[in-house]
């Protein structure tokens, strides 16, 4: 039997451990489905330089501006289009002076590994049967594709023969699973699958620009983890990773007001 002089001690030693994980920061971040693998790295590496936990929801940036405005608990919101930032921003539920554009990514054409359609340009999707986009009424990939297609007088021929998807990974998806003949996705999510190939890289002087902003939320509980999290997205560290994954890091403006 133990003596009560240590289960006194054990018992201390236990509700201290239980108060340290009741005390530990979570910091909840909402991010663009594109984002998944290269934000997994950086927060791993964020958790060991904090002591911060960081819960990640990722998916398509129309949804998660959806669930904000709608009171999910979020902290940090990085959005693969302005639009849906900006909308947050008009409705004050984003920390303006945090709100920053600091990646950038391509649009690609791509078929499935062992397709012989040979896509060579955006107007060969003309004679494409099925092709996958992120829905182009909600969710940026989507929109940016949209836009590209728009721009080289296609879209109208192109649309009947769309397949919207909820996010740009379902996109990609589609085409890995054989369902469709070609997809738009961005170049980042071709780079991680092994059953897809870039038939077609969208040249800048086609495409929209694609920028993803962040900011913290003005409800967040731990601001000032937050604005950490955010320092820590623009550090050598962060910028390696991005960097890595394919992703554009673009120069932080002069007269940052972050």
């Amino acid at each position: 039997m133990k003596s009560p002089a240590l289960i006194i001690i054990f018992v201390v030693l236990s509700s201290a451990a239980f108060s340290l994980r009741a005390a530990e920061t979570v910091l909840r971040v909402s991010a663009a489905a594109s984002l998944a693998e290269v934000l997994k790295e950086i927060d791993t590496a964020f958790e060991k330089s904090t002591g911060t936990k960081v819960e990640l929801n990722l998916g398509a940036s129309s949804a998660m501006a959806r669930q904000i405005e709608e009171g999910a608990p979020v902290d940090v919101f990085i959005s693969a289009d302005l639009a849906k930032m900006d909308g947050l921003e008009a409705k004050g539920l984003i920390d303006s002076a945090t709100k920053e554009a600091q990646l950038s990514n391509s649009l690609v054409v791509v078929e499935p590994a062992d397709s012989e359609l040979g896509v060579t340009s955006g107007k060969d999707l003309a004679a494409v049967g099925k092709i996958a986009l992120a829905d182009p009424k909600a969710v940026p990939a989507g929109i940016y594709a949209k836009a590209w297609l728009e721009k080289l007088g296609l879209w109208t021929e192109v649309e009947p023969r769309v397949v919207a998807t909820e996010n740009v990974r379902a996109a990609l998806a589609a085409v890995e699973s054989g369902n469709v003949d070609a997809g738009v996705v961005y170049k980042t999510d071709a780079a991680i699958s092994k059953k897809v190939k870039i038939a077609y890289e969208v040249p800048t002087t086609e495409a929209p620009r694609i920028t993803y902003p962040m900011a913290v939320l003005k409800d967040s509980k731990n601001p000032a983890a937050a604005k950490r999290y955010l320092d820590f997205l623009d550090s050598k560290e962060a910028t390696a990773a991005f960097e890595k994954f394919g992703f554009l890091v673009l120069p932080e403006p002069p007269a940052s007001g972050k």
